[in-house]
């Protein structure tokens, strides 16, 4: 059995195209559970009233993608677990080829979609994602016009987690404190944190480049939301999860990503998201006892080698 988990915040405009979207998948055997995380709008009417397949966690108040997730993870118990944003259209044949991928390919733990833009379907959102040593993530093949540049299935560092496919019983070996995802990150960065949770544990993704999602690129979050929260977060995931052989190796390089968005966003000082950057980053900081505390204990020898082979300079 499959678990398509959905986080949901005012997102009622969306909501219809993504599960429409679902009700025409080729792959019948999943169960879909919309976290309603402390909506304001009439999101939870409209699954009542149009979408009565749907399971409904509906939480009091609103506690961040992270915690949404998690208090799904809780509620379900299914083989794997599928993560999808509410402003997504997936393919018809998203879910076989995803879930059919660690099916038939059982070396592999994690899944990742090929993510397209809703409105410009022809170019590319993520081909899988990266992680640089420097500490900053990103999408393969971001912005890129699609012409087969990626249509080959191979192993990526981890999945985005706007259209992602894992095995439970992974999930459940990675919780850290009975959580799968980083509550204290709150929102932006906690797949990156995952993924880098998995590669340290020896654990693989494969991409799917037939498993096609469309995504309305930040449509519930974005702007000054997301400057905040990567300013933070890029922080608080490299000095949680880098072993002491790489944080070496590599600290200069991630000094130097740190000092360019800051001056990137002193120079920008007078745009909302700059600032919003700059507030990102003092937190990351003022965080950072707190996160240097979740490393201790976590890193076996044989880890750094592994987790160095995957990381993009």
């Amino acid at each position: 059995m499959i678990d398509i988990i959905i986080p949901n915040y005012n997102g009622v405009a969306h909501l219809p195209t993504c599960l429409d979207a679902l009700r025409r998948q080729t792959r019948r055997d999943f169960c879909v559970v919309v976290v309603d995380d402390g909506s304001t709008d009439e999101s939870r009417e409209l699954l009542h009233r149009n979408y009565p397949e749907v399971q409904v966690i509906a939480l009091p108040h609103n506690r961040g993608l992270a915690a949404a997730v998690n208090a799904a993870f809780d509620a379900t118990g299914g083989e794997y677990v599928v993560l999808l944003n509410n402003d997504t259209e997936a393919h018809p044949r998203w879910l076989e080829q995803l879930v059919g991928a660690l099916e038939r390919y059982p070396e592999y733990t994690f899944a990742a979609s090929k993510l397209m833009l809703f409105d410009r379907r022809e170019y590319i959102h993520s081909a899988g994602d990266f992680y640089r040593t420097d500490g900053v993530p990103g999408n393969r093949g971001v912005w890129q016009h699609d012409a087969a540049q990626y249509s080959v299935m191979q192993e990526v560092f981890g999945p985005c987690a706007g259209a992602a496919a894992y095995r439970r019983a992974a999930l459940e070996a990675l919780s850290e404190s009975g959580q799968v995802l980083d509550e204290d990150l709150v929102m932006y960065c906690e797949d990156v944190d995952l993924n880098l949770r998995a590669r340290l544990h020896g654990m693989r993704t494969i991409y799917v480049p037939q498993a096609v999602v469309y995504h309305r690129l930040s449509a519930t979050g974005g702007g000054k939301l997301a400057s905040y929260y990567c300013g933070r977060n890029f922080i608080l995931v490299w000095a949680k999860n880098m072993p002491g052989g790489l944080v070496r190796r590599y600290w200069p390089r991630f000094v130097l990503a740190q000092l360019r968005f800051t001056f990137d966003a002193l120079l920008h000082a007078r745009e909302e998201a700059a600032r919003a950057r700059l507030r990102g980053q003092m937190a990351g900081l003022r965080a950072l006892p707190r996160f240097l505390r979740k490393r201790l204990n976590r890193f076996a020898p044989e880890a750094t080698p592994e987790l160095a082979s995957t990381l993009t300079s």
